[in-house]
């Protein structure tokens, strides 16, 4: 039962979920399950995912699960447990370290527990093992000494003072871990020990460097030696010469990540640009997702990188500086982000920037039949590219707005493609309060949030637009982990304060 179960598509695990009414009923489903995470250890009346615009501080502080240590889920038996992350719980990770020696994952990069030598010698099947920054480079090499059957390590802290007997060490431990597939962590690099890892390249498939301040030099002599990489996450301290040089020897890459080391400046401070992106889909046939910030892109690139790639299921573009046209022309983006939507067919995944009319959310419309999850910010003209993206998206999943001029119009003649999704975010828009009653009048099975931060919405005019709207499915019902400023719309179109 449970190797099917593992096998079953989330969409459908979802839908067996949903029946479930009882607390009691999803807990002792949560007793069978092999793959438990810390972080996910919550209360079900508490559980809720976060939108991933949390990522850019858009959603306001206390609004989320918990986890309180001696809470119900601590007491629950864990014979059969294989994984265990963690994000700020540290209670009782040692003890589980040191008594599940069944334990395949371990994720302790947001946690504080600090020393883990002594039990990880109790875990002879752990195969993944992330590491804090806290961690440094030596007891790193005492750790894999203890732990040669890694298949994936996060490094924490890859820095120690300059000593032949630390390089030594760390090869040495490192070139006995032959199953490593992946690499991550390597926070506060000293360049000079980068060599260590050298002997171990060949094997990875995944190699995230994105905590990583590493120039490009240094980052083109480490992944000219992987060839069989497949994931790379990295900063753009890459630069276009470094993505030239991952085109030429990463042949079998799937996913590229590229991060801005400072989006804050106001002059770029590497060398990175739309080249770089065109290397990688001209020299890497296989690649399939991409998330690209950067500074300047043009109609031409775009066109000429959807043409390349016409595999994408994942394509998500960040202009750091919002409304930038075409920087050739000076033109709006349209017609390069149709290209994408047009040429990709198989697209589920979709993140624009830059300088967006109407026009282009025609065309994702048209052409974006297989989106699931959508983020759109700074773009559009008015409510018919709203109207566009939920009238013809039709496997849309997940949609989150920002600083986009649609309100009331379109999202109420589209109410009932709400109920097919997830999830819908929108911030700094022109929902007005009024249609988020009606919203919540039209929409029971949902739960529609107003989320504002100037006060009780009742004490404006109905017509002037809340700050935030977030409206999801979730089998639990109404959540009550919130702040005083998120109100909760009932079917009858009361506003319930929480």
């Amino acid at each position: 039962m449970l190797k099917m179960a593992s096998s079953f598509p989330e969409e459908v695990l979802e839908h067996v979920f949903s029946f479930l009414q009882s607390d009691g009923d999803r807990n002792s489903i949560s007793m069978v399950l092999q793959v438990v995470t810390v972080s996910q250890m919550l209360d079900p009346s508490r559980s809720r995912g976060k939108p991933h615009f949390a990522d850019f501080n858009l959603v306001p502080e206390g609004w989320g699960g918990y986890v309180y240590p001696g809470s119900s889920p601590w007491r629950v038996p864990i014979p059969g447990l294989k994984r265990s992350g963690s994000r700020g719980c540290t209670d009782g990770l040692a003890s589980i370290a040191a008594n599940c020696r069944n334990l395949q994952e371990l994720d302790l990069h947001e946690s504080d527990v600090e020393d883990l030598s002594g039990q990880l010698a109790e875990c002879p099947n752990l195969r993944s093992l992330r590491l804090h920054r806290a961690v440094p480079l030596d007891r790193l090499s005492n750790l894999l000494h203890r732990a040669p059957q890694l298949v994936e390590l996060g490094t924490g802290a890859y820095s120690a003072e300059l000593r032949p007997d630390v390089l030594s060490n760390l090869s040495s431990a490192l070139s006995a871990c032959r199953e490593l597939k992946s690499l991550s962590g390597f926070w506060d690099v000293v360049p000079t020990y980068l060599p260590a890892v050298y002997s171990i390249c060949p094997g990875l498939t995944s190699l995230n460097l994105s905590y990583a301040i590493i120039q490009s030099p240094d980052l083109i002599k480490l992944v000219s030696q992987c060839p069989n990489l497949q994931r790379l996450w990295v900063l753009d301290y890459i630069e276009d010469v470094g993505l030239d040089a991952l085109a030429v020897s990463c042949k079998d890459l799937r996913e590229l990540r590229v991060f801005p080391s400072d989006p804050f400046v106001l002059e770029a401070n590497v060398s990175l640009t739309e080249q770089g992106l065109i290397s990688v889909s001209e020299g890497c046939p296989k690649l399939q997702s991409v998330l690209y910030f950067c500074r300047q892109m043009s109609n031409e690139a775009l066109i000429t990188i959807a043409r390349n790639q016409p595999n994408f299921t994942c394509f998500r573009l960040c202009i750091i500086e919002p409304r930038t046209p075409d920087y050739l022309t000076l033109e709006p983006l349209d017609v390069g982000f149709g290209a994408i939507v047009e040429h990709c067919k198989d697209l589920t995944r979709l993140s624009v920037s830059g300088l967006l009319t109407d026009r282009a959310f025609e065309y994702i419309g048209t052409y974006g039949k297989k989106l699931e999850m959508l983020s759109l910010a700074f773009a559009g003209d008015s409510d018919l590219g709203l109207h566009h993206v939920l009238s013809g998206c039709d496997n849309l999943r997940k949609l989150e707005i920002r600083d986009c001029p649609f309100g009331d119009k379109a999202l109420l003649a589209n109410a009932a493609k709400l109920e097919t999704m997830r999830s819908l975010w929108m911030s700094s828009c022109s929902v007005s309060y009024g249609a988020c009653k009606l919203l919540g009048q039209k929409l029971p099975r949902l739960n529609v949030e107003v989320i504002d931060e100037r006060g009780h919405p009742a004490s404006r005019p109905e017509s002037l637009p809340v700050e935030k709207l977030y409206i999801y499915r979730s089998v639990a019902g109404p959540r009550f982990d919130m702040p005083n400023f998120v109100w909760t719309m009932d079917e009858n179109s009361a506003l319930r304060l929480t």
